[in-house]
């Protein structure tokens, strides 16, 4: 079900010394008939230990299920990007920071490095031969749109894959790779459980979201059995204004000023939500592999997103550098007790091998170079540096190719390991 087929050795031939001396030195006779013996003895030795096979690296010996993915640095690549906005056609043009003119190119020469082991970067013809009749699902939110772009981008190498589905806001999308008969669909449930979202065609809000704490969302849960593999993840729309309801009842809301409501936070909301979640995922009858992905960093400086937020940052963070706020300590905090609790109810069943959680928080937090930023719309408005100033900067999304793409090595080195 992994989709790669495990290393097989052949059986090594027996050691002749297992037989014991007794036995080979039984033949008796004059010395020369020893002498002769002993040649053809040593002769057998040397072609027994010749036809083992070798040993793998020590660093592989050691680092076989002892490497943390997650935790290491981002080294210089000189080569760049597996891709560019010329070769590939799968990029929104909102994270299209290449077309839309940015100017720097250093964001593209970094790759993960995991300590203590390699992280090979992404071979598109070996994960869709593994993938061969596979499905994936990928839900959440306009993130893991994102991160979509980005695997279409690099699978598009070794083939182009046909668009066979999209609603009519193009937020839910499947894509059909045919001569490997795999498919990879984004399935947009921000919220994860059923939302009331009142915005108007501006994607201005007329109203409270209203959120139901005990229903999950139908537009995942109905194509769940559907899915051979599966990334999920929360976002930042937990952090939105909103009511919360169980039973159909309002018990509380996040931040709704001027309403008679207990303000119960957007911390009981994502806790309420992974619960809700994580308890479906292990009940269900249907097993995939589930790749539960982390908190996704902003790196907004001097303000937010509507108020003047920037990220103008072209070089790394150092180990230690990044401040995290209040917001992503919490919903951190929140998604490693939750999944540990899953992970938990797991133990002693050979399904918890199929609940992976996906870190990619920490190797995400170094790389405030790597946002889109004022490069969301086309280029002209930075020609006149006095028009710069009001365009609004997008410090959430990730430039494709841009350091999104090492998120899809770690999901090759995850799926088919």
């Amino acid at each position: 079900m992994m989709g790669s087929s495990p290393m097989w050795w052949s059986p090594s031939p027996p050691s002749p010394w297992g037989r014991g001396p007794g036995k080979w030195w039984a033949l008796g006779g004059p010395l020369a008939v020893k002498a002769v013996g002993f040649l053809l003895l040593a002769g057998l030795m040397f072609r027994v230990l010749c036809s083992f096979p070798p040993s793998p690296a020590p660093a592989l010996q050691i680092n076989k299920g002892k490497c943390n993915l997650f935790n290491g640095e981002w080294i210089p690549n000189p080569s760049g990007p597996a891709y560019t906005n010329a070769s590939c056609r799968f990029i929104d043009d909102h994270q299209n920071c290449m077309m839309n003119g940015r100017p720097d190119k250093g964001y593209l020469h970094w790759k993960w490095k995991p300590y203590g082991c390699d992280l090979p970067s992404f071979d598109a013809v070996r994960f869709l031969d593994s993938m061969r009749n596979r499905a994936w699902g990928l839900i959440g939110d306009s993130i893991l749109r994102n991160q979509v772009q980005s695997l279409l981008c690099l699978l598009s190498k070794a083939e182009e894959p046909v668009e066979v589905y999209h609603d009519k806001e193009y937020k839910n999308r499947r894509w059909h790779f045919q001569s490997y008969n795999f498919t990879v669909s984004i399935v947009w449930a921000p919220f994860l459980i059923k939302s009331d979202v009142f915005e108007n065609e501006n994607g201005v809000s007329t109203s409270e979201i209203q959120l139901h704490l005990d229903v999950l969302d139908a537009s995942w849960t109905s194509q769940y059995e559907s899915f051979d593999y599966v990334i999920i993840s929360g976002g930042q729309w937990f952090l939105r204004t909103a009511v919360y309801l169980e039973n159909g009842a309002v018990v509380g809301c996040h931040y709704c000023q001027n309403k008679n409501l207990v303000e119960l936070g957007f911390e009981h909301l994502y806790h309420k939500t992974l619960q809700k979640v994580f308890s479906f995922i292990i009940t269900a009858k249907h097993k995939p592999v589930i790749f539960f992905r982390t908190w996704s960093p902003d790196h907004f400086e001097n303000g937010e997103w509507f108020n003047g937020g920037s990220c103008n940052r072209v070089t790394l963070y150092k180990k230690g550098e990044y401040r995290e706020g209040y917001n992503e300590r919490a919903m951190s905090a929140i998604e490693l007790e939750e999944f540990n609790k899953a992970a938990a109810a797991l133990r002693g069943s050979a399904d918890v091998e199929r609940l992976k959680l996906m870190d990619t928080y920490s190797l995400s937090f170094l790389r405030p170079d790597g946002h889109v930023g004022p490069y969301r719309t086309p280029y002209p408005f930075a020609k006149h540096s006095k028009n710069a100033v009001s365009i609004q900067n997008d410090c959430l999304h990730w430039c494709v190719p841009g350091p999104i793409d090492a998120w899809n090595d770690l999901v090759m080195k995850m799926a088919l390991d």
